[in-house]
């Protein structure tokens, strides 16, 4: 299961290391704004990453509401030919459990590789991996429209170990305190580079929106394929 954001993306990596063949990258797009269930911005992206990972995009739109979502779920499992899947739950109750029913009635079996893992080790392994993140999405009490598009460092690292103690926020988000967005990571043959993006904030929680971007070769990787850039509108 595949979003763009950190943890779905260390989860592949994760399963990488422990020498599974990652053989699909899932996502589902809800058209739920608020899904509980699934991570929602920047979904655009996830067909450059999916590029840039050098692995098939296999996606579903989700309609609003629980069973829609879990029905997308189902036609997404059914329509790969895989041994399981590897999601990126770390404390998440709700996910998981809903995962793991659909992937039992498929005829799967659900990895979860972060699962219960201290989020405060974490969110140092992300960085000790090379992973470059940035914030797409924040909403709790002491994340401000500041930290939209702000790349993650040991300095973030430590103003959300400060969030936790002061203000309980999760440091990986997992009460949909923030999304992210992973710019590059060990499994990427290209980064991605942000050309524009437009935050937008309500006043208490805002968005991260990525209107124009473009995959970069790195060095040593060829890309058989560059994806054209992704404009604001885009599917």
């Amino acid at each position: 299961m595949f979003s763009g954001g950190k943890d779905s993306t260390y989860a592949a990596y994760a399963a990488v290391q422990r020498g599974w063949d990652l053989t699909h990258l899932l996502s589902v797009f809800p058209e739920d704004q608020e899904s509980m269930l699934f991570h929602v911005p920047n979904l655009h992206l996830t067909a450059m990453l999916a590029d840039a990972m050098g692995r098939p995009l296999v996606t579903e739109a989700a309609k609003p509401g629980e069973e829609g979502e879990l029905d997308a779920l189902r036609r997404l499992f059914r329509r790969v030919d895989v041994d399981g899947v590897v999601v990126g739950a770390i404390a998440s109750d709700y996910q998981h459990d809903r995962v793991n029913r659909v992937a039992d009635e498929t005829g799967l079996r659900a990895f979860a590789p972060l699962w219960r893992h201290d989020p405060r080790c974490l969110i140092r392994d992300y960085l000790a991996a090379d992973f470059q993140i940035v914030f797409s999405s924040v909403s709790a009490e002491g994340l401000d429209a500041s930290w939209l598009g702000r790349r993650w460092d040991d300095r973030v690292v430590e103003d959300l170990l400060r969030l936790q103690r002061d203000h309980g926020v999760h440091p990986c988000g997992e009460g949909g305190e923030f999304e992210t967005l992973v710019l590059d990571a060990p499994l990427f043959r290209s980064r991605l580079e942000i050309v524009r993006a437009e935050p937008q904030w309500d006043g208490q929680a805002g968005t991260w929106r990525v209107l124009e971007a473009r995959l970069i070769p790195k060095p040593g990787r060829v890309l058989s394929a560059v994806e054209p850039a992704v404009r604001s509108g885009d599917p």
